[in-house]
């Protein structure tokens, strides 16, 4: 995909795909991060050394998207994991519905502290949604769910078409939700 140009307010941003080049700048937005982000933002580790490995990967099943300032840094970041989660798969069984491994993706998006609750999400959302569609995906699944005390993404994911499928308890209830794609 080709890097999309965003403005969010009075700023612009791109939303492209992880580079090679990109190691440094996303090590520290994972520096940046406030524990309670950290919190609700697990799918891998959030480390430096992490960091380096994500944008040395060549053969993945993921496609990463960042959100970049003017000057390089990110505001936000994105996973589209293609490969299916047998947990994932298990509970949304629970629930009547068959997940398939490359058409039912695993979505992940995180943003900057300082970028939070500012509409840079909202500005990404109808581009991310568009990929998703032209990667020819059924449906957009929340990596992990949605932690239920987190109500403002519930609202936010709610907001774009992702509907609720029953939960699953960690330390916090999370709520499984998902946005068909297709009809």
């Amino acid at each position: 995909m080709d890097p999309i140009s965003i403005t969010c307010g009075e700023q612009q941003f791109s939303l492209r795909l992880l580079h090679r080049d990109d190691g440094a700048a996303l090590a520290r937005y994972f520096a940046q991060m406030g524990e309670d982000t950290r919190r609700r933002f697990g799918p891998h580790p959030l480390t430096e050394a992490f960091a380096d490995e994500l944008v040395q990967k060549v053969d993945d099943s993921a496609d990463r998207f960042v959100m970049t300032t003017d000057d390089g840094r990110i505001a936000a970041y994105f996973i589209f994991e293609r490969q299916a989660f047998p947990h994932e798969m298990q509970r949304y069984a629970e629930q009547g519905i068959v997940l398939a491994a490359g058409q039912d993706i695993s979505f992940a998006p995180s943003v900057a502290d300082a970028y939070q609750n500012s509409g840079v999400a909202s500005a990404a959302m109808p581009a991310l949604i568009g990929y998703a569609r032209s990667m020819g995906a059924k449906s957009l699944v929340l990596m992990g769910g949605t932690q239920a005390t987190n109500e403002r993404a519930v609202r936010f994911y709610e907001k774009f078409g992702f509907r609720r499928h029953g939960g699953y308890q960690t330390e916090l209830y999370n709520h499984d939700m998902r946005l068909l794609l297709t009809e």
